[in-house]
Parts: structure tokens; C-alpha cells; sequence
């Protein structure tokens, strides 16, 4: 055995094989390798689409959050000024009840008067009669003296 026939041997083996992988095996490693990098390049490209897009969605909702904070406060706030007004409302209602209830307590009292007045007026007069009956010593007639009784009472 010769051992440069072998090495020349196991060099052209070496050669043959390496042609071999180069020719057949090399090329679809490589187009899988391109396409796995391009598929990576292609998903870090959407990441990154979808970091700005979050981005993006986070700041609309905390704008549109403070628009809801903003409207909420309104609304509370024009409630309160409602209610204020309200409450004015009835505060102005129930003075008025109260004004009318006093007039027609005043007026109920100023009939009352009137009738206590009448009474009196009554009672005077018959008390009236009975000290002229006294002092006179003699009946008197109310139908005879009515017109009298009348002025008298109108004058008291």
C-alpha cells in the first residue's frame, strides 16, 4: 500500500464530496437559512408595527379616558348647579305656600275678629236694653226700637 495513492485518493474523495455538498446539499440549506432570516426580519418588522400601534392605543385611550374624566366632571358639576337650583326652587315654593298660609291665617283671624266683634256688639246691645228697661222701669220693645238698636250697633 502505497500511502501517497492513498492520500491522493482521499483526496479526491474529499474533493468529490465537497463538490457534491456544494452543488446539492449547500444550496437549499442556504434558501432555507434566507428564508428563516427573512421570516425573522419579516416578524421583527410586525413587532415592531404592533409596539407602535400599542403605543399608539394606549395614548387614544388615556385621551379618550380623559375626555371621559373631563365629561364626567361636567356632568356632576351641572347636576350639583340642577340641584341647586332645585332646591332654590322649592326653597322659593315653600316661602310662597308660607306667605299665602299666613295671609289666610290673617284673614281667617281678621273674620274671626269681625265675628267676636259682631257678638260683642250683640251682647252690648241687649245689655243696653236691659239697663235702659232698668232705668226706665218699663219694657222696651226691640221691635219698636230697631232702627235705634241699629245705629247704636253700628256706632260701636
Amino acid at each position: 500500500m502505497n500511502i501517497n495513492l492513498t492520500i491522493l485518493g482521499q483526496s479526491i474523495a474529499f474533493a468529490f464530496f465537497v463538490w457534491f455538498c456544494m452543488k446539492f446539499i449547500w444550496p437549499p440549506i442556504m434558501g432555507a437559512l434566507r428564508a428563516r432570516q427573512h421570516a425573522i426580519g419579516l416578524g421583527l418588522q410586525q413587532a415592531e408595527e404592533a409596539e407602535r400601534k400599542l403605543q399608539a392605543a394606549n395614548a387614544e385611550a388615556d385621551k379618550i379616558l380623559v375626555e371621559a374624566k373631563e365629561s364626567a366632571r361636567e356632568i356632576i358639576e351641572q347636576a350639583d348647579s340642577r340641584a341647586g337650583q332645585i332646591i332654590e326652587q322649592a326653597k322659593g315654593q315653600a316661602v310662597a305656600e308660607g306667605e299665602q298660609i299666613k295671609e289666610a291665617a290673617q284673614a281667617e283671624i281678621e273674620r274671626e275678629v269681625s265675628r267676636a266683634r259682631e257678638g260683642l256688639r250683640e251682647q252690648l246691645s241687649d245689655l243696653v236694653m236691659a239697663g235702659a228697661e232698668k232705668v226706665l222701669g218699663a219694657s222696651v220693645d226691640r221691635k219698636q226700637h230697631a232702627g235705634a238698636l241699629k245705629d247704636l250697633t253700628a256706632q260701636l
